[in-house]
């Protein structure tokens, strides 16, 4: 098993930045990636950014691309995302995700396990 747990979140004003982590304990060892999701309310869960432990490749999501940056450390234990230039529209529940196959990366059901979330609101 591998327990994740986010921190980070707030409230912000638009054009701000936030930075959020995760924190991975358990075995670690067993997971491939991880990522981060978000949630708005009423929406489906979407993808925000991923990062393939071997090699540190990483994907965005277009709709983040040049504003968030995601990062991690190399013991797995680890992952950060950099949200700058926010928009009212990057409101959500933020969630941590690792995966063991590493693949199908933007996909939800890819994922093995799941952080509570976190909470970004960003107001206009």
């Amino acid at each position: 098993q591998v327990q994740l747990v986010e921190s980070g979140g707030g409230l912000v004003q638009a054009g701000g930045s936030l930075r959020l982590s995760c924190a991975a304990t358990g075995r670690t060892f067993s997971t491939n990636a991880m990522a981060w999701f978000r949630q708005a309310p009423e929406k489906e869960r979407e993808f925000v950014a991923a990062i393939r432990w071997s090699g540190g490749t990483t994907l965005h999501a277009d709709s983040v691309k040049g504003r968030f940056t995601i990062s991690g450390d190399n013991a797995k234990t680890t992952v950060y995302l950099q949200m700058n230039s926010l928009k009212p529209e990057d409101t959500a529940v933020y969630y941590c995700a690792a995966s063991i196959s590493g693949i199908g990366l933007r996909q939800v059901d890819r994922y093995d396990y799941w952080g509570q979330g976190t909470q970004v609101t960003v107001s206009s």
